[in-house]
């Protein structure tokens, strides 16, 4: 059971330049060793002047596979979306969260989670 009372809040963005999906993917967030995290907050910011595609993809540990979360999503030039509201997307060792688009650069993306110690929970 991950310990609720001792939780860390992380921040990570990155700026999406892969262009292929699954482990080419550009990873945004790995949940660490002996840790959940509870997702809180996923924003992608568009930057470009002409509509473009971006997908993220959950890798799940457990099963070694990669599934849709947002699946070639057109965005429009300068827009911003926020994928997070309730309920939450709880990752577990070793999950992770990666992003990739039809054409690099264009995207900024930001996620915020909040990490458990959770060592007793095996894969």
């Amino acid at each position: 059971m991950p310990t609720k009372d001792a939780s860390k809040f992380v921040t990570e963005s990155i700026n999406v330049t892969a262009t292929a999906a699954g482990a080419s993917a550009q990873l945004l967030y790995a949940c660490p060793t002996n840790f959940s995290a509870v997702v809180t907050f996923l924003l992608v910011s568009s930057g470009t002047v002409a509509n473009k595609d971006i997908s993220i993809q959950f890798y799940h540990q457990e099963t070694a596979s990669y599934k849709y979360i947002l699946r070639t999503y057109r965005m429009g030039s300068n827009s911003v979306f926020v994928l997070t509201n309730t309920p939450s997307l709880s990752l577990h060792q070793g999950d992770k969260l990666v992003c990739f688009t039809d054409s690099t650069g264009n995207f900024d993306v930001t996620i915020s989670v909040e990490e458990y110690f959770d060592p007793t929970r095996k894969l």
